[in-house]
């Protein structure tokens, strides 16, 4: 016996919508990372107190080019500990950041290939910039985040981006909040 057409036609758009589902989570590359079982944003602090994810030294208006960077979350805090600190020309400082096992997650691929699976934590305007066009994003601001040194173990907290003049790694990007220890 034959099924009806109708039937297989709607098995066949299924499998479609399905396969295509797929394709689109597996090749989608801005991860939302874990949820707290609250509902809280800041995750791993699982709490409901943003306060730590508010931009109150007005950080974010000394990004350089921040047209670059396509925000994915408002606000993260991940830990783990420091594998290196590179000083950039641009005055900042790229922190790669391994990971503790709770904030695993908020890697993709292109940190795999570009950054060594490691993390990207910027911090922003820590040296006078020596690239020209660079110079203006740091006028009149003096950085109080500490820069760690290499096997530190540390907390983060800013906004969650990806930067699109780097391949789309990951990165927290500018640090609001930066905690050794």
């Amino acid at each position: 016996m034959k099924p009806p057409r109708a039937a297989v036609l709607i098995i066949l758009i299924s499998m479609g919508a399905l396969a295509g589902l797929y394709l689109y989570r597996a090749f989608t590359i801005t991860p939302t990372g874990p949820t707290c079982s609250n509902g809280a944003t800041n995750y791993p602090v699982c709490s409901n107190n943003t306060s730590s994810c508010r931009d109150l030294a007005n950080i974010s208006s000394h990004v350089y080019v921040p047209v670059r960077l396509q925000v994915v979350r408002s606000c993260i805090t991940v830990s783990g500990t420091v594998n290196a600190t590179i000083y950039e020309a641009d005055g900042d400082v790229h922190v790669r950041l391994r990971l503790d096992p709770a904030s695993s997650n908020w890697t993709n691929s292109a940190n795999d290939q570009y950054q060594y699976g490691y993390l990207v934590v910027e911090v922003v305007c820590v040296r006078t910039p020596t690239q020209t066009d660079a110079i203006p994003a740091c006028q009149g601001y003096t950085n109080q985040i500490l820069v760690p040194r290499a096997g530190e173990h540390i907390t983060v907290t800013g906004p969650y981006v990806l930067d699109r003049a780097h391949h789309n790694w990951a990165e927290v990007h500018p640090v609001y909040s930066l905690v050794i220890g």
